[in-house]
Order: C-alpha cells, then sequence, then structure tokens
C-alpha cells in the first residue's frame, strides 16, 4: 500500500465513510491566501517543480536550514536541480514534521507519484513531475479547475490598482477571484521613510493629495469603496496583538504629521495611532458587511543579519507569546459600543491562546448573524494535525463547530491545495471516532450537513461573494 492512499488519516470505518461520502466531493472556498493574481491572469505555467515547489517556500527553507543545507540552496543562486536535490535529501528527516505529509500528499495529487522522496528517487520523480508541468492541467488556472476552487481570495494592498483582478474577471474563469484590502502599511508610523512612500503610492491610488489625516481617511476610504466595487467583500490585519490604546483624533493627527515630517511615532505613540485607524477601520468593514480577518501572534524577523541578507518573508519569523485577550476584548467592544462591529475571524498563533479566544468570540455574537464572531482556522505554524484538533476541540468546547467557516490556505504557492483536504480527513477523523465512542449519535442526517457545511456551504454564506 502506498503512503498516500484513500484512506491517509482516517483511523476508523466512520471516518472513512464520512470523508468519502460527505467531505471529499465539496469544493473548495480558499478566503484567504497569497496567490499572486498576475500568475492567475496570465494564467502562468511553470517550468521546473522547484519554480512551482520551492521558490518563496519558507517551510521548506526552514527545515532545509535546520539540517544544514546552505542557503544558495534554499534561497540562493543554486540551480533548480541542485535546490530540488537539497529538498530531497532533507525530506527524509522531517519524518513527524507536517512537511513529510504535505509532500507526498502533493507529490500523490499532483503528479500522481506514489513514491516517498529522497535523494535516490528524486531523478525520477523530477523528470515526471516536469513532464506533468509541462501540460495544461497544471497551469496556473488547470490547478485551480482541477482542486476545484470555486473562489479564492487574494491579499492586497490598498494601493494595488487590481489590474490583474479586472483581467481575471473579464476573462470569465470557472473559478471566481476575490481581492482582500490589508491595510497594514498605514500602521507604521514608527518607520516614517516606508510610511511616507507607501502614503505617496496612496496618494497616487486615490488620486488626491494627503498632508493631514483626514486626507488619509478619506484617501483609505475610497480604496475601500474601490475594491468593493471590484467584488472584495473582506479585509485583512497582520497583529502582533489587538491595539486598544484609543485616542482622540486629534492625537492620531499629531502623530501623523510628525510622520509626515518625518519623526518616528514612539511605540506608544505607534499604539494610540493604530488603535485609531483599526477603529477607522472596522467601521468601514461594518459598514459595507465585509468581514474583518484579525491574524494575531506572528513574532517576525527574529534574525536581524538575515533580515539585512535577505529580506523579511525568508523564514526567520515565529510564535509570539504577546498577551491577547485584554486588547482583543477591547477593540471588539468599542465597536460593538458603536454598533460598528464587522463579521470578525480571529486566527491564533500561539496555541496557548485557543481557549481563551475561543471563548472571546461568544462574548461578541449578535443572535443574528451565526457565527458572527469566529475562531479561525489552524494558521502558520498551527496548519497541521495536531493543531488543527486543538483548534477544533477549542471551537467545539468553547461555541459551535457546526459554524465554522472551515479551512483556508494562507499560502503563496499553487501546491497548497491538498492542505483542504488534509483539513477534511482530519476533521472526518475527529468525528469520527466521537461517533465510534457513543459521543456523538450515528446519524448522517445529522452530522453530514455539518461537515458538508464547514468544508464549503458555510464560509459561501458567511462571507457573502458574489458566487
Amino acid at each position: 500500500m502506498p503512503f498516500i492512499h484513500e484512506d491517509f488519516l482516517l483511523t476508523t470505518p466512520t471516518a472513512r465513510r464520512l470523508y468519502h461520502q460527505l467531505a471529499a466531493g465539496q469544493p473548495i472556498l480558499d478566503y484567504h491566501c497569497h496567490l499572486p493574481p498576475r500568475d492567475i491572469a496570465e494564467n502562468r505555467r511553470f517550468n521546473h517543480l522547484t519554480e512551482i515547489w520551492l521558490e518563496g517556500d519558507h517551510y521548506k527553507w526552514r527545515a532545509m536550514r535546520a539540517n544544514g543545507v546552505d542557503e544558495r540552496l534554499c534561497t540562493g543562486e543554486a540551480e533548480p536541480y541542485e535546490k530540488f536535490l537539497a529538498w530531497a535529501r532533507t525530506v527524509p528527516h522531517t519524518l513527524r514534521n507536517p512537511l513529510y505529509h504535505w509532500t507526498h500528499l502533493e507529490l500523490r495529487r499532483y503528479f500522481g507519484i506514489e513514491e516517498l522522496l529522497d535523494e535516490h528517487s528524486a531523478p525520477s520523480i523530477w523528470e515526471r513531475a516536469n513532464a506533468s508541468l509541462a501540460t495544461e492541467v497544471l497551469s496556473a488556472q488547470g490547478i485551480l479547475e482541477q482542486f476545484r476552487v470555486k473562489a479564492l481570495c487574494t491579499t492586497d494592498d490598498p494601493t494595488d490598482d487590481l489590474r490583474w483582478h479586472a483581467q481575471i474577471a473579464a476573462a470569465g474563469l470557472t473559478t471566481r477571484v476575490f481581492p482582500t484590502f490589508r491595510p497594514d502599511k498605514a500602521l507604521n508610523v514608527h518607520q516614517p521613510e516606508a510610511f511616507n512612500a507607501w502614503v505617496e503610492k496612496l496618494e497616487t491610488a486615490a488620486r488626491t493629495s494627503i498632508t493631514k489625516l483626514a486626507d488619509l481617511l478619506e484617501a483609505l476610504r475610497l480604496r475601500h469603496e474601490f475594491f468593493h466595487a471590484r467584488g472584495c467583500r473582506l479585509s485583512d490585519h497582520g497583529l502582533n496583538h489587538c491595539y486598544a490604546d484609543f485616542c482622540a483624533e486629534r492625537t492620531a493627527a499629531a502623530i501623523f504629521e510628525a510622520a509626515r515630517s518625518g519623526r518616528a511615532a514612539t511605540a506608544e505613540e505607534q499604539g494610540r495611532f493604530a488603535a485609531f485607524l483599526m477603529l477607522f477601520f472596522g467601521r468601514l468593514d461594518a459598514a459595507k458587511g465585509w468581514t474583518k480577518q484579525l491574524h494575531l501572534g506572528a513574532r517576525r524577523s527574529n534574525n536581524t543579519r538575515r533580515l539585512r541578507e535577505l529580506g523579511p518573508d525568508t523564514g526567520f519569523d515565529s510564535i509570539g507569546d504577546w498577551p491577547q485577550v485584554d486588547a482583543l476584548a477591547a477593540y471588539l467592544d468599542r465597536l460593538e459600543e458603536e454598533d460598528a462591529l464587522p463579521k470578525v475571524i480571529i486566527y491564533n498563533l500561539n496555541p496557548a491562546d485557543n481557549y481563551a479566544l475561543a471563548a472571546m468570540a461568544g462574548n461578541f455574537q449578535d443572535g443574528r448573524t451565526a457565527g458572527k464572531i469566529q475562531f479561525g482556522s489552524g494558521w502558520w505554524f498551527l496548519d497541521q494535525k495536531e493543531a488543527m484538533e486543538w483548534q477544533i476541540n477549542a471551537l467545539s468546547n468553547a461555541g459551535l463547530l457546526s459554524r465554522f467557516v472551515g479551512m483556508l490556505t494562507d499560502s503563496r504557492s499553487f501546491m497548497s491545495y491538498p492542505r483542504h483536504e488534509y483539513f477534511r480527513r482530519v476533521l472526518c477523523n475527529l468525528i469520527g471516532q466521537d461517533i465510534e465512542n457513543g459521543e456523538i449519535p450515528d446519524r448522517d442526517e445529522l452530522v453530514g450537513p455539518m461537515i458538508e457545511n464547514i468544508c464549503y456551504e458555510n464560509a459561501r454564506q458567511y462571507l457573502g461573494l458574489d458566487l
């Protein structure tokens, strides 16, 4: 039997029945990813396995570095096959790391390859995978169709002109592609050089001059409107923690003007400015019926030397341990007080906070929108089997698993769509175990709709996308 077989991760007969009959056939709604919309618009073809599988993949780079692989074979200028061979040599050392599962699941689903990857199988796998990549079915658009991706949402700065989204929309693809409004750079008054360069781009995008805080707010509002008109229904914020040191508009205006003049905001000032803007963004989202995503808890760019050499997002980020509950509660409560709390998905990166954040979501359910405040799926270091189970268990015990909007890829890679299959297998295995333990009735008419809804329908209804 091959390692990746039809009952992979499904340990009971009930789990197998639930997965194969209910979950496996559901389409995918990938409502948070980092796929480049240009690649979709131009139907990118991938020249070789390294290009589609290793470029930009900081999960693999971290494992390779831990295995003693030189940087030239990770992010450096080594030849593509050299990089692939370095990864193949690393794979046997990833046993019990989720990379071992993902690697072989991806080889099976994209290329039909059943062999385990190592340095001995690498030459044959390289040749066969590259031959498959030359076919239309593994072009960017072909992959989305093959994996039945009904819709996906990219992650886009407010200054983006969304021209690739317009081109995709005009092409009439089977997969709908929507932008997501991610205004994180608007908070960076503590980095005036980068902040002012971004404000200048915002001026161009909004076709307006920005000299005072009111101008900034109006420009952001205009871009929010622009995104909405192009189908956007989600925003996203990557934060260490929520900001809750709320300040008056005049205080925020003074901080903004100082940053525009080149003076870096102090940490206290940046926190106040960010709290002011996050309230503003919350009001915009609520007024348009959007869903706000809060990605909380990443400690980024820990290795200063590597940051200088390689830049951000190259595999030197990890889990932070900031207190989350007080600031999150204050932020949600302030918007709720104004009747301006949008739908919110909270993604947690520190598993120590799982139950605290799952319970916090219950404080702000409104009795009108089912699952209005979501404890989101396992994210980044937590998007693997064990942590998926932790997230499902915390949500089940503190809220309603039946209203959960399910999995996403949060990926820059077109090779990540088996993550949805992986999640569905984990979900069905847990529910199957509960049924066989007598903890849930063995009735498909009761359990079946919950599984199907978590896989797709809950997200479709919750997000309000035009599908």
